[in-house]
């Protein structure tokens, strides 16, 4: 959403809570601007009751107006009945002015009515600005939640696919270290179990502590260096101000995935991973390097080259979780695959 339609929605959202101060404030004008009038003027002749007379059948005007006709979608066939229903309330309040100032106004009613009319147009004119400012925020507010609503769906979808991604990169992994009845794969099977529990749980919710998604990242690292003891060698940075800022979950798997993925598939032992993860006065910083080999890439198997959904998926959910909040880079340099994310909590 842009800065113009930003400061139209707070403008409207104002009007909106300040909507009981706002008629109030009209209603106390309305009553004043008679005594400015005579005051201006040099009138002696202000009567106060008979002003107050006026407003209160005012009053049932605006609000005839405002919670009735307005709202109606008959508004063409009800403008007939409005201009009757002045009359009738203008007679009522010469009636009742004439009773109170035993019988002040004896002129012919027809006089007054037009005058009544008039007031009534101007007050129901007011009735129908607030009325389309209200109805404005509303149709704002409706626009808005539609729009988040279709984001949560989508975000749904890609959290949907995070999962299956996951699983298939872990269990390829378990399933070659059974084939070698390594004595590690238990454990591997725990630890995917506490991975799910927590992507079961944990990964559904909106936001959570950092100290959850740490963990749940650690879990990770330690599964796959079981499973590639020999061939890798981690070294994790974790500093953090405050654990319990939250982030929303599961945005950092993927690449984590992505380079243990790459860094499985090269030759000879003890590739070095790097992996930074910092938080300075709300400011999240994540950082992995590995090493990337372009003919392994291009020689990969169709279904590993597929399996990199969850990368795509991850740029999506960081572009609708936090939009213009977020820098993202990803380079490669000296057979170095390098993620750089930064972001405002």
């Amino acid at each position: 959403m842009s800065t113009i339609e930003n400061n139209e929605t707070t403008f409207l959202q104002k009007l909106q809570t300040n909507e009981p101060l706002l008629h109030v404030l009209f209603w106390v004008v309305y009553l004043l601007i008679p005594f400015l009038k005579s005051i201006s003027r040099g009138i002696k002749s202000y009567h106060f009751y008979s002003e107050l007379n006026d407003l209160v059948f005012g009053i049932i005007v605006f609000y005839m107006a405002y919670i009735f006709f307005f709202p109606s979608k008959k508004k063409l066939s009800n403008s007939a009945l409005m201009v009757i229903f002045f009359c009738v309330i203008g007679y009522f309040n010469l009636i009742v002015h004439n009773w109170l100032f035993k019988g002040t106004h004896v002129e012919v009613f027809w006089y007054y009515a037009l005058g009544y009319i008039s007031t009534y147009t101007i007050l129901t004119l007011f009735a129908y600005v607030l009325y389309s400012i209200k109805e404005a925020y509303k149709k704002q507010v409706r626009l808005e939640e539609v729009i988040k609503e279709k984001q949560q769906a989508e975000l749904s979808g890609l959290k949907a696919q995070i999962n299956p991604h996951f699983l298939f990169n872990t269990l390829n992994a378990i399933y070659a270290n059974a084939l070698k009845k390594d004595d590690k794969t238990p454990e591997m099977i725990l630890r995917l179990s506490d991975s799910f529990r927590y992507m079961l749980h944990e990964g559904q919710k909106e936001r959570v502590s950092l100290k959850k998604e740490i963990i749940h990242l650690n879990d990770y690292i330690n599964l796959q260096q079981e499973r590639l003891s020999d061939k890798i060698k981690v070294d994790l940075s974790v500093n953090i101000d405050n654990y319990e800022q939250e982030i929303a979950p599961l945005l950092l798997i993927s690449f984590l995935e992505n380079a243990f993925k790459y860094t499985s598939l090269l030759r000879n032992s003890q590739h070095l991973i790097k992996i930074n993860i910092s938080l300075k006065d709300k400011t999240f910083k994540f950082q992995c390097e590995n090493p990337l080999s372009e003919n392994v890439k291009n020689n990969m198997n169709e279904n590993w080259k597929e399996s990199g959904i969850g990368l795509t998926n991850t740029k999506k959910r960081l572009q609708y979780l936090y939009p213009n909040k977020h820098d993202l880079k990803i380079n490669t340099y000296n057979s170095i695959y390098k993620v750089t994310l930064q972001m405002h909590l």
